[in-house]
C-alpha cells in the first residue's frame, strides 16, 4: 500500500470499529448486497482513495479536450456550447412530420431526428404487401423523392441538422435528402447531419435488415466514402449500442458490442475503399442509452469515451485528435419507461437525461413520458423538451466541466466498466470480429441471459419498478393520444402511383439498369443510386435491384 494512503486506511479501519459495526448491529442495512442495476459490479458500503490506489490521474482521466478524453471531448465542453436538443420525431405522411418538425423548431427543438417506419426502413414501398397497416405508424412514410421534398418544405436544409435513423438502406435515404436539398438549391458539402448506417446490430439486436452481411458492408463502406469526398459535414456512421441495451444487454455489454462494431467498421472502410483512418474517423458518431442506475451511466460514458482514444490511437493509428475523440448521442432508456403511472415516465427522463449530461454528450433525447402508449402528442413533446431546457437553464450542471470527475466511486466504477468491457471487446476479436461474432451467435445469446436476468430481478421485486412492482394502483390505463390515421396509407399509395405516371419512366428504368449492372461490379453504389433517386425511382424499387443482385437474408441463415 501506498505509504500516504495508511493513514486513510488505518482511520477507516477505526471508523469501521467504532462507528459502523455499532450501527448495524442496531440497525442491519436493507440487503446483504448492493449491486449496480446491470447487476455486474457489487456497490460498497463506502469509497475513499483506497479504491483508486495506482490511479494514474494523466492516463486515466486527463483533462478535457486532451486525449483520452474521459473528461469530455472539449475544453470547456457545456460553459461553451450546450449539448444538441433533438426529439426522435416522425409518423404519418411527410406533411404531417412536416408540421410536427415546424412545431419542434418553434419550442426549441435546434435540430431534426427523423423516425422512418417500416416499410420505408426495410426497403418496401407503401403498396408492397408486408407495408399493409404498417404505412406511417412508427415513423413518417417516405417512397420516393416527391416525399422527401415534400417533408422538407419551408425547412431549409442548409440551416437544419438532421439525424436519419435507418440502416440498411441507409444509401437509398440519403440519397433522397441530397436530391431534396438539391431542390432547395443546397449543394451536398453544404449539409450537416448523420445517418445511422449501421448494419451488424441490426442482425443481433433490432431487425430491420435486407440483404446478407457481406454486401450490406458493402453498402455501408460505400456511404462512407462517398461522404468524406463529397459531404465533409456529414456523420457516415452512427455505431449503435442503444438498441443492444434495449434488447437487454448489461451496459459493459451496450459498449463493448458498439465498439466491436466500431472496430470492424474502421476495417472494412480502409480495406476497401482506400481511405486512411483519419480521413473518415473524425465523422463516425456513436448512440447509446441512458439507462435508470444513475452512476453506472456516467461512468459508462466516460469509460467508452477513453476506451475509443486508445482504439482509434493504438489499433488505427490516428494521428488527429479529432479521430480519436468518441462523439456520441444519449437516448433515453425506452425499455424502462412503463404504461403504469405514465406521469413516472417524465422524472424517469429527466434523471436519464442528466446521467447523460454529467456524462459528457453531445446530443441528448429525452422520450415524450406517454411514448409507452403510443406516439407523442405535441404536449408531451413540448414537456420533453422543456425537461431538458431545465436541465440546462436552472440546475448549474454547465458551469464546470465534469463535475462529477474525481468522485472516488464514479472514478473506480469507470476503471470497472472498462476493464470488463476490454474483456468483452477481446472475446469478440478472438472470434474473428464482430460479424463472425454474430454469426456464432455470441452478442444475441449474452443478450439473451442479460435481458432474461433482468426481467427475473424486476418479477421477484429484487429491481424496484415504481408503479410496476412498487406503489402500484389498481388503475385504468386511458389513452386519448396521438394515433395515426389509417387514410394514410391510402394518401400515401395514391401518391406513390402518381409519381410513377408522371416521372419519365423510360430514365428510371435505365437508371434502375444502370444500378443493377454496377451492383454486380465493384464501383461505389452511391452515385448510381442519387441518380435512382433524382429520376423518382422509389425506395422499394431500388431496393428490389439490390435484392435481386444481393440476395436477401433470411432471419437463421446465420446462426
Amino acid at each position: 500500500m501506498n505509504e500516504n494512503l495508511k493513514p486513510i486506511s488505518d482511520a477507516m479501519s477505526q471508523w469501521e470499529r467504532e462507528c459502523l459495526q455499532p450501527t448495524l448491529e442496531r440497525r442491519p442495512e436493507r440487503k446483504e448486497e448492493f449491486r449496480s442495476m446491470s447487476g455486474e459490479f457489487p456497490v460498497n458500503r463506502l469509497y475513499t482513495p483506497l479504491d483508486i490506489e495506482g490511479h494514474d490521474y494523466l492516463e486515466k482521466i486527463g483533462f478535457p479536450g486532451s486525449y483520452p478524453f474521459t473528461r469530455g471531448i472539449h475544453p470547456a465542453m457545456y460553459r461553451g456550447q450546450l449539448w444538441g436538443m433533438v426529439q426522435y420525431s416522425g409518423f404519418g405522411t411527410p406533411e404531417q412530420t412536416n408540421q410536427r418538425y415546424k412545431y419542434l423548431f418553434s419550442i426549441g427543438t435546434n435540430r431534426l431526428s427523423m423516425a422512418f417506419d417500416l416499410p420505408h426502413q426495410i426497403g418496401h414501398d407503401s403498396d408492397h404487401p408486408l407495408a399493409k397497416d404498417e404505412v406511417g405508424r412508427v415513423g413518417v412514410s417516405v417512397n420516393t423523392l416527391r416525399d422527401m421534398e415534400i417533408l422538407f418544405d419551408g425547412i431549409p436544409m442548409d440551416k437544419t441538422t438532421t439525424s436519419m435513423t435507418v440502416n440498411a438502406q441507409s444509401a437509398v435515404t440519403l440519397a433522397m435528402y441530397i436530391a431534396a436539398a438539391e431542390k432547395q438549391g443546397v449543394a451536398p458539402h453544404q449539409l450537416s447531419g448523420t445517418i445511422q448506417n449501421d448494419i451488424i446490430k441490426e442482425y443481433a439486436a433490432r431487425g430491420t435488415y435486407i440483404f446478407p452481411p457481406e454486401p450490406s458492408l458493402r453498402l455501408i463502406t460505400d456511404v462512407v466514402s462517398y461522404c468524406a469526398r463529397n459531404i465533409p459535414r456529414w456523420n457516415a456512421i452512427s455505431v449503435t449500442g442503444y438498441h443492444f441495451r434495449e434488447a437487454g444487454a448489461t451496459a459493459c455489454q451496450e459498449i463493448g458490442f458498439m465498439l466491436a462494431d466500431a472496430i470492424e467498421y474502421c476495417r472494412a472502410i480502409t480495406r476497401r475503399t482506400g481511405l486512411v483512418f483519419d480521413e473518415f474517423a473524425p465523422r463516425i458518431t456513436f448512440l447509446l442509452t441512458s439507462h435508470s442506475d444513475f452512476f453506472e451511466e456516467v461512468a459508462k460514458f466516460r469509460a467508452v469515451r477513453r476506451m475509443w482514444a486508445k482504439i482509434a490511437r493504438e489499433w488505427f493509428g490516428a494521428q488527429k485528435p479529432a479521430s480519436m475523440m468518441f462523439k456520441f448521442l444519449a437516448g433515453y432508456a425506452g425499455a424502462t419507461y412503463t404504461a403504469q403511472q405514465a406521469l413516472n415516465n417524465v422524472v424517469r427522463g429527466a434523471l436519464q437525461t442528466f446521467a447523460a449530461v454529467l456524462g459528457g454528450a453531445q446530443i441528448c433525447y429525452p422520450a415524450a413520458y406517454d411514448e409507452a402508449l403510443g406516439l407523442q402528442t405535441e404536449e408531451s413533446v413540448k414537456l420533453s423538451q422543456r425537461t431538458v431546457h431545465i436541465i440546462a437553464e436552472e440546475t448549474g450542471v454547465t458551469n464546470t466541466v465534469d463535475p462529477m470527475g474525481g468522485s472516488y466511486y464514479l472514478e473506480s466504477l469507470t476503471d470497472r466498466i472498462e476493464e470488463r468491457t476490454w474483456e468483452i471487446i477481446h472475446t469478440i476479436e478472438s472470434m474473428g470480429g464482430a460479424l463472425e461474432a454474430v454469426k456464432k451467435g455470441y452478442y444475441q445469446e449474452e443478450i439473451r441471459k442479460s435481458a432474461y436476468e433482468y426481467q427475473r430481478k424486476i418479477d421477484n421485486g429484487e429491481l424496484v419498478v415504481v408503479g410496476v412492482n412498487k406503489y402500484a394502483e389498481e388503475e385504468q390505463i386511458p389513452y386519448t393520444g396521438h394515433v395515426v390515421d389509417p387514410e394514410v396509407e391510402r394518401l400515401q399509395i395514391q401518391r406513390l402511383h402518381q409519381v410513377r405516371q408522371e416521372r419519365d419512366n423510360l430514365t428510371a428504368q435505365k437508371c434502375l439498369d444502370e444500378l443493377r449492372r454496377v451492383a454486380g461490379s465493384d464501383e461505389n453504389l452511391m452515385p448510381h443510386i442519387l441518380d435512382a433517386v433524382r429520376a423518382y425511382c422509389s425506395i422499394g424499387e431500388i431496393c428490389q435491384v439490390l435484392r435481386e443482385v444481393f440476395g436477401e437474408y433470411e432471419p437463421g441463415g446465420l446462426f
